[in-house]
Parts: structure tokens; sequence; C-alpha cells
């Protein structure tokens, strides 16, 4: 195992925090986007979240490399990281679309994405928990994948609902 797998899959460390590293991983995720978004807006938040997961999955599988099959260390955050910012993606979009001055944050919908995204990988429905039980970086990755992606389309909804896009 490099050490630089080893950074990447618990985010600087954090994956090593004794209790909920997971939720801890999460909402560290929240002010980087928020700082990658008011950067460089949509585009550059889209290759981040895009890179998070390429570069997670590479980090995933030579960390778990040497061990069994089934293996899903607690430790490994890169994938909540990349979940949570998938679920937060298409309020970035609405964010550009709409204008919004790139220093504020968007606190309704990105603490609903956050709440959602964590309800989902903690109670893995569907294909979540489908996921989950596949082995290897893959299944470690997918997951969080696909919660972000059902948290990102609820979060999205309720977003519409509430600025009456459907009005």
């Amino acid at each position: 195992m490099s050490r630089i797998a080893q950074a990447i899959v618990t985010m600087g460390g954090i994956g090593f925090a004794p209790k909920a590293p997971g939720t801890i991983a999460s909402a560290a995720a929240i002010p980087l986007a928020w700082l990658i978004n008011w950067a460089g807006g949509f585009p550059m938040f889209a290759a981040a979240t895009t890179a998070a997961t390429l570069i997670g999955y590479w980090a995933t599988k030579k960390y778990i490399a040497n061990q069994p099959p089934n293996a899903d260390p607690s430790e490994v955050v890169i994938d909540e990281l990349a979940g949570q910012w998938i679920a937060l993606l298409p309020l970035s979009f609405g964010l550009m679309l709409a204008g919004s001055a790139p220093h504020v944050f968007p606190y309704p919908g990105w603490i609903a994405a956050f709440a959602l995204f964590r309800l989902f990988d903690i109670w893995k429905p569907g294909l979540v928990g489908w996921a989950d039980r596949q082995h290897g970086a893959f299944g470690i990755m997918a997951d969080d994948v696909i919660a972000g992606i059902m948290a990102a389309l609820i979060a999205t909804a309720a977003a519409s609902i509430a600025h009456g896009w459907f009005a």
C-alpha cells in the first residue's frame, strides 16, 4: 500500500476518526465543495467530483489490494466524499443557472443533500444495498455513488418545489 493511496482513501487521516468516520468525512466534504464551487463554479466542481470519484476508485483498489475480497475498511472515506459531492452536483448546477454569487453558501439545499446522502448511505435501500454487497473497490465506491445520485434526485426535486420551478 502506498502512502499516497492511504492519504487519499482516508482523506488525509479523517478516516481514522474513532467514531463515525463516514459522517465526519461527508461533513468535511461540504466546505471543500463550497470552496471549489466558489473558486470555479459548477464546471470546476463537476470536474473535481469526477476526479475524486476516479482517483478514489484507484486509491481504494490499491489500498485494499492485500486484504480479503470483501474488505470494506472503515477508514476508507473517499467514497463518502465522492458520494456527497455527487449529491451536491445538481444543486451547484442550479446555482450557476440562477446566477448566484459564488461566495453564498446555499445552506438549505446543501444541508438537505448532506442529510439525504447520509440517510441513504446508512440505510442502504435498493441499489445502494446491492452495490454495498459487491466486493472490492467497486463495491466500496459504488454504494456511495448510488446513494449520492439518490440524494441528488430528491434534493433537486425538493429545490424544484421550493423554488417554484414546476409552477
